[in-house]
């Protein structure tokens, strides 16, 4: 069975304080659980444990469904170990996990990541058919020995942090209140790909990213970002969609690096997403094109409070 090799990977070195999630987008929520696992498990001696998932439970449970990423599972691992918790264990959530009832799946961390508590939210269940409960998982705990914790929902300015939200405010382009519930910019990972070269041919050599489909959750449009070349960071103006004015109908990611030369081809590059400048539009003609990415550029160089020179 895949979850019980993988779990089995893991040896901690004494008993356990858990917690048990997708922790898409590490938001401000989930941090704000973790901080609690922590500091529960240092008063009790335990070491802090997240487990958590390569992927969304509903592409096994609902394949038809499409839940864009607010991170991949390689950035999610690196932001939750980022949160200073023990361990970090990542599983494949499986048909056959899926079908683990909640003593199944609970025995399981008993057995290999040595549980003595599980710390959760509000609505949180597992188990086959959701039917592990905050009160059959207390039951539970009390026959095979370990204690459940429930955290109280965490509130910014009266609304529930959650992925659902966060992915809402980039469907509408609403970057300042990503960041607010993320506790940092919102930012593409990606691998920089050949282009057709239009934007060189236009004076404004772009860096073409192939990035995951959480870039689909953001509106067709010119953004102000900034671009991390290995340990430098750069201003930039990004444009996310179908380049109406050459006709194509790829959706695509395209960088221009301000004040930048270099060859960036197969590199691996993270670019923070700071503010929606504008929708994308139909130019007459590359001219008018020209013009807009000039002003796009000074926008953008405003937007992340860079002096027109700078």
């Amino acid at each position: 069975m895949l979850v019980e090799e993988e779990l089995a990977r893991v040896t901690p070195e004494k008993d356990t304080l858990l917690t048990i999630g997708v922790f898409d987008g590490v938001h401000l929520g989930h941090k704000y659980l973790i901080s609690k696992l922590k500091k529960s498990a240092e008063q009790e001696n335990l070491l802090s444990g997240v487990v958590t998932f390569r992927q969304h439970p509903l592409e096994v449970l609902a394949p038809d469904t499409v839940l864009p990423y607010l991170t991949n599972c390689d950035e999610k691992v690196k932001l939750l170990k980022a949160e200073g918790v023990d361990i970090v264990v990542p599983l494949t959530f499986t048909p056959e996990l899926a079908g683990l009832t909640a003593r199944e799946f609970t025995g399981l961390l008993k057995k290999h990541l040595r549980m003595r508590g599980l710390v959760v939210g509000p609505d949180f269940t597992l188990g086959k058919n959701r039917e592990g409960n905050i009160r059959v998982l207390r039951e539970l705990g009390r026959e095979m020995g370990f204690s459940v914790t429930m955290i109280a929902a965490m509130n910014f300015f009266g609304e529930v942090v959650s992925s659902t939200a966060i992915r809402k405010y980039l469907q509408e382009g609403d970057l300042k209140n990503v960041s607010k519930l993320l506790g940092r910019t919102f930012s593409l990972q990606g691998v920089v790909v050949r282009g057709e070269g239009r934007g060189r041919n236009l004076g404004f050599p772009t860096a073409n990213l192939e990035v995951d489909s959480v870039q689909s959750l953001l509106p067709e449009g010119v953004y102000a970002t900034w671009i991390h070349v290995g340990d430098e960071k750069y201003p930039s103006v990004t444009n996310i969609g179908k380049r109406p004015t050459f006709g194509s109908n790829d959706r695509t990611v395209e960088t221009y690096i301000i004040d930048f030369s270099g060859d960036l081809y197969d590199r691996e590059l993270k670019i923070d997403i700071v503010d929606l400048l504008r929708r994308e539009t139909k130019f007459n003609n590359t001219d008018e094109l020209k013009r807009q990415i000039l002003d796009d550029i000074e926008k953008g160089k405003a937007a992340l409070g860079l002096s027109p020179d700078g």
